[in-house]
């Protein structure tokens, strides 16, 4: 099969052929239909975070089944799923407690000592996410995909493999933000823009958007937005304090900034919550001033939406086919493999919501 291959941090990815595995007795071979490029693609490109090189990258995706193992019942041959990076074991403290999403057993993953899952002339290939979705094909673990139903488009069931279960799942579920409540978001991103429809689902009063791209800001209106904020003119904080009188509920940051973190926290009225979704990197403190928390201000993080995406990703792609999951306007545009340099250099620009590879 062909696939991007990641060599080198901040090089472009060549597109080669590699060779993928047979299923093990709890593996899933996918054919890519769609895969989104998402920013946590860009932060281990530009080396912000570490990988082991080589590597494919690729997270956000969504495809057919081709073959399954022999302890596989949950998809057949000809199931279309939407992939998910947080691959749950089903038995650990983390799963059994109902948080799937933190589950990290290695039983996932195969053995360092087998045949790995995709090879370059006998040389193992990393999987990003345990995934590697730009790339023909995927072989993984059962607990790493969701069946859907077969009328959902794939390249819109894509986003929901990431950004959407990530942005809605942090309002609906990390914070479980409720009706008439009011909602800050900074950051209009993918991510940002799915936490903005996350916030009108569960029924929020006041959303406000805040971004320094104008065109961002109009799109957060369609998913959304009660209000918008243009950081570059406007300092947030004020801005969110005098159009709430005094600050939000809760306050959701979508970039991954230690600034950005502080800004959130730094919104909320007494009582508050923030919460932090994007991935700041690793060495930045987060400084907050220390008599907020006498008001019972309260931040703190989101992975993957705290999802339990085997129940959420089919119930998100019925919002999208009642028209309430905005995911038409999240496409900024179709590519092909070929392409894909191309467009991890847009997510530097941040003027795009998601392009999507398209393998059919």
């Amino acid at each position: 099969m062909k696939a991007a291959i990641f060599r080198e941090v901040n090089q472009p990815m060549e597109i080669e052929e590699v060779q993928v595995s047979k299923p093990g007795p709890r593996e899933v071979l996918i054919r890519t239909s769609a895969a989104g490029v998402c920013h946590s693609d860009m932060h281990f490109f530009n080396g912000t975070y570490p990988g082991q090189l080589p590597m494919i990258l690729g997270h956000e995706s969504a495809g057919v089944v081709e073959q399954v193992g022999s302890d596989v019942h949950y998809v057949k041959p000809g199931d279309h799923v939407i992939t998910c990076l947080s691959v749950f074991c089903g038995h650990c403290e983390h799963c059994l407690t109902g948080r799937m999403s933190l589950c990290q057993e290695p039983e996932t993953k195969r053995d360092t000592k087998d045949e790995q899952r995709v090879s370059d002339n006998g040389k193992p290939l990393q999987q990003f996410a345990n995934l590697g979705s730009f790339a023909e094909m995927m072989l993984v673990h059962e607990h790493a995909v969701a069946k859907i139903r077969e009328d959902m488009p794939m390249d819109r069931a894509a986003l929901i493999g990431c950004g959407v279960t990530t942005g809605v799942g942090a309002v609906i579920h990390t914070a479980k933000v409720e009706p008439g409540a009011t909602v800050a978001v900074i950051g209009c991103g993918g991510i940002g823009l799915s936490c903005i429809n996350g916030a009108a689902i569960a029924g929020a009063s006041r959303i406000i958007a805040v971004d320094m791209v104008p065109s961002k800001l109009d799109l957060a209106r369609k998913f959304g937005a009660t209000d918008t904020i243009n950081g570059r003119e406007n300092d947030p904080i004020e801005a969110v304090k005098e159009l709430t009188g005094g600050g939000v509920h809760y306050a959701f940051e979508a970039i991954g900034l230690k600034q950005t973190a502080e800004q959130a926290f730094g919104m909320l009225r007494n009582g508050g919550t923030a919460t932090v979704i994007g991935m700041i990197p690793p060495g930045d403190m987060v400084t907050l001033h220390g008599p907020d928390f006498l008001m019972e201000k309260k931040i703190q993080g989101s992975f993957m939406g705290s999802n339990r995406f085997r129940v959420d990703m089919p119930r998100f792609v019925d919002f999208y086919m009642q028209g309430r999951l905005h995911l038409d306007d999240l496409v900024s545009a179709h590519i092909g493999l070929k392409d894909v340099n191309e467009a991890m250099q847009q997510l530097e620009t941040g003027e795009i919501a998601r392009n999507v590879i398209m393998f059919d």
